[in-house]
């Protein structure tokens, strides 16, 4: 099996409120037709849930929040969802929406509903889950990131490789010379001054990666404005990007 992150950079215009980017999505859809392995889906909230979410300043961390806020960001959640699912079905693949209150609990994952998912993906279906406001109880709401969804599903499922779809190349070394990073193990560990290089997602998504390669699977950062990356990255060809190796 294998998951897939498709951050809220690549299918959405995070310069444009509540606009989505189609043709990437279908791009990147078309591609994973061709994939003939069992795929999970995760994807970001990117101009849609995250505008709403600054917004209403809602974080990670359980707070009790204003029921406007809550309900703007749920429904915005829901509505690039809905579109990622039709890009997926016009593509030709079969998608299947897995919200995730559907294997989380409070802020726990239910492992016996997420031990399921795999057994969808086999069926032909493509599961595709997101980033999402949750209840948390006591009246107390939290978001859930897509990153985290990433590092949760890996930890419980052990995919084979996990893949974390970007609009940049993969990790640089400084955002100045922009010079990639290839690989990056424990032997050859991330840099403190590559750690202060980054901000925001994508220093979340290295603390995921780190997390998801120490489990033992491969983790890679692939640019997806070119989708041709993702399916190199699959079939263990020659690639541009950055591997956590696991």
């Amino acid at each position: 099996m294998i998951l897939i992150k498709l951050g809220g950079s690549i299918i959405t215009n995070k310069n444009k409120p509540l606009t989505p980017n189609r043709n990437s999505i279908r791009k990147i859809a078309t591609n994973l037709k061709n994939v003939n392995e069992p795929l999970v889906i995760v994807h970001g909230g990117g101009s849609f849930g995250h505008y709403w979410s600054v917004k209403y300043d809602m974080h990670t961390k359980p707070r009790r929040h204003e029921a406007k806020g809550v309900s703007y960001v749920k429904n915005s959640m829901v509505e690039l969802n809905n579109i990622v699912l039709e890009s997926f079905l016009e593509s030709g693949l079969k998608p299947y929406c897995l919200p995730p209150s559907d294997f989380m609990t409070s802020d726990k994952p239910l492992i016996k509903k997420v031990k399921e998912i795999p057994k969808i993906a086999k069926t032909g279906l493509t599961p595709i889950s997101y980033g999402d406001v949750m209840w948390f109880g006591k009246n107390k709401f939290y978001i859930l990131s897509g990153d985290r969804i990433m590092g949760i599903l890996s930890k419980i499922l052990r995919p084979r490789l996990a893949i974390f779809v970007t609009n940049v190349d993969g990790v640089y070394s400084d955002m100045k010379s922009r010079r990639l990073l290839s690989e990056i193990t424990e032997e050859k560990p991330i840099t403190s001054e590559v750690s202060m290089d980054v901000t925001g997602g994508m220093a979340r998504k290295i603390k995921e990666a780190f997390n998801i390669s120490k489990i033992g699977t491969d983790v890679f950062f692939v640019n997806g404005n070119v989708p041709k990356r993702i399916i190199n990255a699959i079939n263990d060809k020659s690639f541009e990007g950055t591997v956590f190796r696991g």
